[in-house]
């Protein structure tokens, strides 16, 4: 619960008090003084407030004694409902100092005008978040090493000899498609310009595509454009690694044997 300021529960019970001598007998009221603590509270009223408050009471007590007197006449007098309903329905607003006809709210939740609600952000911390997962990660692929170094059989060839070419003579993994390209056009096009090509529409992505959504429904054209580079490369790398026999000829591995060393 909102607890309610000093200053601001004093000013209501002295204008409480205030309304409860101004509805006390003419007689009764008529000699009494006003205290001190009235007059102040009356100074921190503004004068149109005051003057707005009385004649709204004079308006309802007339209006009342005008009702209890007799309506023979045919004619009534507007009551303060009345008066507000003629307001509401054109009449001129009573308005306060340079035309403002806002009120005072003396007590106003938090609740109400205060929006509580956390805006979701597309964002975490490194710490733990990212960092966490890396590491998981890290962990997973040295266990898979690990496991492949104890079962596979992964041992040191012979020294070369100069003067006897291995047949097929077959670059790394991960230039066999590039020594694929190679196979299919003149050195300048496969060394140069297909692969400075890719390089460079990589480079572009980025500049292209402003999308600064993290979701991959929304980064279909990038994630397009990577998925038919790693495609590409990769199917080079397989046709060169598994159906390349001597002399790199094209072989069918089930047909001529596997041509391949880790």
């Amino acid at each position: 619960m909102t607890e309610i300021p000093e200053h601001l529960r004093k000013r209501a019970e002295e204008a409480r008090k205030k309304a409860e001598a101004e509805s006390a007998p003419a007689g009764d009221a008529g000699g009494a003084e006003q205290t001190p603590e009235q007059s102040e509270a009356e100074s921190r009223i503004p004068a149109h407030l005051l003057e707005r408050s009385k004649a709204a009471k004079a308006k309802a007590a007339g209006g009342d004694a005008a009702a209890s007197s007799g309506g023979g006449g045919g004619t009534a007098v507007a009551t303060a409902p009345a008066a507000a309903a003629a307001v509401a329905d054109g009449g001129p607003l009573p308005t306060g100092p340079g035309g403002h006809t806002q009120r005072l709210l003396t007590v106003v939740k938090a609740g109400s005008i205060q929006d509580v609600r956390a805006t979701p952000l597309d964002k975490v911390h490194t710490w733990p978040h990212l960092l966490v997962v890396e590491f998981v990660a890290a962990l997973a692929v040295t266990a898979f090493l690990l496991f492949f170094s104890i079962f596979v059989n992964a041992p040191l060839l012979e020294l070369a000899n100069f003067n006897e070419t291995p047949n097929p003579s077959k670059a790394p993994w991960y230039f066999l498609g590039l020594q694929e390209l190679l196979t299919m056009f003149h050195p300048m096009v496969a060394g140069v310009t297909i692969p400075g090509m890719g390089m460079f529409a990589l480079i572009l992505a980025p500049y292209t595509d402003r999308n600064p959504s993290n979701k991959p429904t929304d980064r279909k054209y990038v994630i397009s454009l990577m998925t038919m580079f790693l495609m590409f490369w990769a199917v080079l790398v397989i046709i060169g690694s598994f159906f390349r026999g001597p002399g790199f000829n094209f072989v069918f591995p089930w047909n001529a044997g596997l041509f391949f060393e880790l």
